[in-house]
């Protein structure tokens, strides 16, 4: 059985929230049911699974998003062989793992002791009395926010040595975290086992990768020096003319998915917690000097000509305040960003559509993270030589809090947030009956009493008390494909003459 989950972005407690450790006790239970379920095999009979491959499909420990970049002259993008960034890189490192030591405590327990299952009988039935370990391997592949554990080296070696132990990782330490399956032999005849191909799908983000995993990418320079130096410079410059719900949620800003909403959320923000006009324009103000510094990056400007669409410029109107579009700003980010990828949405299937993997049928599953989004998407139902070979997309999801759009406002600054987890599992030969995957997406929902809350502003009051239950003015359409139906016949009436 092989279960994927990703974008956990385990941080060192200096940017935004990251999930509670509880979150990873439920994986733990889930990985128990699934394993039972798992044992039982096409003709009924229960054989427990030999074993479990857990595989974290990146960004898993999120060297990027902290505030320690900032106390120091190194950045991401410097010399990626340079001793000072190695040691920035390292003591981040060592602050996430003791920053969320309970949650991986619960990876390492897993590595340790596997789950507990019922014992199978010779009978083929489940055993009431005893129980049966399946073995756990935790594999380690690398996205856009941990790329430095790709990073050849002996330094680095030690690095991953570290969090190999502080995680149970079965991922080897003296070679690169892969980036890609066939980096890793066992790791990529665990995939061929499944029939699965997964990579983190940070590859099809022109904003997160640049053709070389040993470097770093835009997506950097936005979260270190606009995202991360944001927060700080409203909190050192207005922390006291601002509400503690307003300074909580421009903590919040990097759990805005994707990214380059993040000033429509600060837009809808100050609306709703930040009564002073004042006060408002000079947050605005911050935000727009940083995002000039930032497009004034040598990093950024060299970017300039490395898309036949002029990702400057674009960024300038999607970033700044004062260049955003008066009507529709969101959803012209959206559709600018998946057109500089080649594609007309923010799926990512169609990129699975043309992975080798899938156009040879050597797997049935295509799976990426990165998104932050789960999906399910069938690609190709194709018949040949007596079987049927059903080949599906799958995104990961993540393991955090994500602050969605409302898709009703005009002005469309309006966000919910929840905190969501995601896993996909995947059966071999006749494992779980024979059905060969299985997917879970859980989300909880914030308490809007409580103090994380942003909103503090009256809102619109409800129109409901006093109208209809229903709503019979509202026309109800036929489907666009439905087929007029011919001239009812009188009852009574013969249909020939």
């Amino acid at each position: 059985m092989l279960v994927i989950i990703s974008d956990l972005h385990l941080t060192d407690g200096t940017t935004g929230s990251t999930i509670s450790p509880r979150a990873f006790q439920l994986l733990n239970e889930r990985l128990t049911e699934l394993a039972c379920n798992a044992s039982y095999r096409r003709d009924d009979s229960y054989r427990p699974v030999e074993r479990i491959d857990l595989v974290l499909l990146g960004d898993v420990l999120d060297v990027i998003r902290s505030a320690r970049w900032l106390q120091s002259s190194v950045r991401p993008w410097d010399d990626a062989g340079s001793p000072e960034l190695f040691e920035r890189v390292s003591g981040i490192t060592a602050e996430i793992l003791r920053q969320n030591e309970l949650a991986l405590g619960e990876f390492r327990s897993l590595a340790q002791h596997g789950v507990s299952i019922p014992a199978g009988l010779q009978s083929g039935r489940p055993s009431n009395d005893e129980r049966q370990q399946v073995p756990v391997r935790i594999h380690y592949m690398v996205g856009n926010h941990d790329w430095f554990y790709h990073l050849p080296g002996e330094p680095y070696n030690r690095l991953r040595g570290q969090i190999a132990s502080h995680m149970g990782l079965a991922t080897y330490t003296d070679a690169p975290f892969p980036h890609e399956a066939w980096e890793s032999n066992e790791l990529l005849q665990v995939m061929r086992r499944h029939k699965v191909f997964a990579r983190h799908g940070d590859v099809y983000d022109p904003f997160n990768y640049e053709g070389d995993r040993d470097a770093s990418s835009l997506g950097d320079v936005i979260v270190v020096e606009l995202i991360d130096r944001f927060s700080e410079q409203v909190d050192r410059q207005l922390g006291d003319d601002l509400s503690d719900h307003a300074i909580s949620g421009l903590r919040e800003i990097d759990n805005i998915r994707p990214l380059l909403l993040v000033p429509v959320w600060i837009e809808g923000l100050l609306e709703r917690s930040c009564p002073q006009p004042a006060t408002r324009k000079e947050v605005k103000r911050i935000w727009d000097t940083l995002a000039d510094e930032f497009l004034d990056q040598p990093f950024v400007r060299h970017r300039d000509t490395w898309c036949p669409i002029d990702i400057v410029d674009g960024l300038q109107k999607a970033l700044k305040f004062s260049r955003r579009l008066s009507v529709g700003w969101a959803s012209w980010i959206a559709t600018w960003m998946a057109e500089l990828r080649g594609a007309n949405h923010d799926s990512y299937y169609t990129h699975a559509l043309k992975e080798q993997d899938f156009r040879n049928r050597r797997a049935k599953h295509i799976v990426y993270g990165h998104t932050h989004r789960s999906e399910v998407v069938p690609l190709d139902a194709s018949y040949a030589e007596g079987y049927v070979l059903n080949q599906t997309y799958f995104n990961s999801g993540t393991w955090r809090r994500v602050h969605e759009q409302t898709r009703f406002a005009v002005g469309e600054h309006e966000f919910i947030p929840a905190d969501t987890l995601t896993y996909l599992a995947f059966f071999q030969d006749d494992e779980r009956r024979g059905r060969p995957y299985e997917t879970w997406t859980g989300s909880l929902g914030i308490n809007p009493f409580v103090s994380n809350t942003y909103r503090i502003d009256a809102g619109t009051a409800s129109d409901a008390p006093g109208k209809p239950i229903s709503t019979p003015g509202i026309p109800i359409a036929a489907p666009h494909f439905a087929v007029p139906l011919a001239p009812r016949t009188p009852v009574g009436r013969s249909l020939v003459g």
